[in-house]
């Protein structure tokens, strides 16, 4: 406890950190008090819950904003579905690779494109989301249907927007990635009251039992999931010595480590937006296709075997693409010739970069399948008893961005300690993963 209480003041005595985490603190609570504005001409106790089916994880995942018809009631989703988009572009279209070759100008084109196609998928996801969420009898009678239709849409573009804006301010100015960040706030905020409903609201021994099990496989999945966000494949690389000056340098030997999951939570982010869109389509032509009607409510139960089939394969599919997006062999193979260092056994240059790139194939694939499973885990739980509210907890969506979002923003206020000299949050001074020193600069 005092090893934890010295740690809390060293983190508000660098500055720069306090700010930042300050700066964090408040732009949350504006998410949060925004997520509770409702859109103007609902009548919120005409709103039912949305607790089940996919429209509840994707209620959890926002806060519980999406049930309360709030201006934030997409919250950052549409700005996810516009990333996967532009990222499959940056991958398949010449001219948005040109793009992403160009530095920090093509990066910003980029941006601005993404921005724009955001607006117009929320304009279309709103759609859906008034008539699938806001029932008629909620809509004010003094409120013309297309007025009401119309000023919505321009509220939740605008909350979208805004949302988007808060999460680059956290990015810039606070401590972790902001998008990441205010889906973990919202996620969090739903824990308290499912694990009031799942523990306090049931009597008996029988139960009593359940929920000691319960509370020790979730802490057991936990573990594993923290497991799998840090676990690295450490690739040893030996540099040679040089003579400068009368002074020797180099000849030590270092590592690259290449994590098995090197894409973090963006996988489940991207498929858990994609599954989101059937469901949403779906309902909007479900008066004129019945087909759009079975395909609607087959993935609007997440339960299904259907969506836990499609919802696995998203994952494993978005793994091997983001991570193939965000590690380039072929640069960690020239910066390493580039500084005199090889790995032992492999000839310098394009034999490097197809080892780096082999090794990472071969991690890649067994930590895909780790995330899927882990993915769908709330699937098991619920059909072993567990309570709908809390199984979403039991692995999935929440528990892997809580865990990928928290110990990330751990390792940053790390790197902030560890740059002041003080002593780091672990008792090595270090948190194995990020924090290890690499190879390539």
């Amino acid at each position: 406890m005092k090893k934890f209480i010295t740690t809390l003041k060293n983190i508000f005595a660098i500055e720069e950190l306090r700010n930042r985490i300050l700066a964090t603190l408040g732009f949350l609570v504006i998410f949060r008090l925004g997520s509770f504005v409702v859109l103007p001409g609902v009548d919120p106790t005409q709103l039912s819950e949305a607790d089940s089916g996919i429209l509840g994880i994707l209620n959890t995942l926002l806060g519980g904003s999406f049930s309360r018809a709030s201006i934030f009631g997409l919250g950052i989703m549409p700005y996810i579905s516009a990333s996967i988009v532009i990222q499959l572009m940056t991958v398949a279209v010449p001219s948005f690779q040109k793009m992403q070759k160009e530095g920090e100008s093509g990066r910003k084109k980029l941006t601005q494109i993404t921005r724009v196609l955001t607006i117009l998928v929320t304009l279309a996801q709103s759609v859906g989301y008034l008539r699938v969420t806001i029932p008629p009898e909620a809509i004010s009678p003094n409120v013309d249907s297309t007025f009401f239709m119309l000023s919505s849409m321009i509220l939740l573009t605008s909350g979208t927007m805004f949302c988007m804006w808060i999460g680059e301010k956290i990015t810039d100015k606070g401590i972790g990635n902001g998008i990441s960040m205010l889906i973990m706030i919202g996620i969090i905020s739903r824990l308290p009251g499912a694990a009031w409903y799942e523990f306090v609201t049931t009597n008996g021994l029988n139960r009593a039992l359940f929920s000691v099990v319960e509370i020790l496989v979730l802490f057991g999945v936990v573990i594993v999931t923290v497991a799998l966000v840090q676990a690295t494949r450490r690739i040893p690389v030996q540099y040679a010595k040089q003579v400068v000056g009368g002074k020797v340098y180099g000849g030590q030997r270092q590592f690259i480590p290449l994590k098995v999951n090197a894409s973090g939570v963006m996988p489940i982010i991207f498929a858990q937006a994609l599954m989101i869109l059937p469901t949403l389509i779906g309902q909007i032509w479900a008066d004129q296709s019945e087909f759009a009607l079975r395909v609607a409510n087959v993935f609007a139960n997440p339960y299904s075997w259907q969506y836990t089939v499609v919802f696995a394969v998203l994952i494993i599919a978005f793994t091997f693409f983001y991570t193939a997006i965000t590690v380039n062999p072929s640069s960690m193979a020239d910066d390493l010739k580039r500084n005199g260092g090889f790995i032992p056994g492999v000839k310098p240059g394009k034999p490097t970069s197809e080892f780096i790139g082999g090794v990472l194939d071969k991690i890649t694939l067994p930590g895909s399948f780790f995330l899927a499973i882990i993915a769908i885990l709330p699937t098991f739980a619920f059909n072993a008893g567990v309570g709908q509210q809390f199984s979403y907890f039991y692995g999935g969506t929440s528990l892997l961005i809580m865990v990928g979002v928290i110990l990330d923003t751990l390792q940053q206020i790390e790197s902030y300690l560890l740059m002041r000299h003080y002593e780091g949050m672990m008792k090595s001074g270090k948190m194995r993963g990020r924090s290890q020193n690499m190879a390539v600069a």
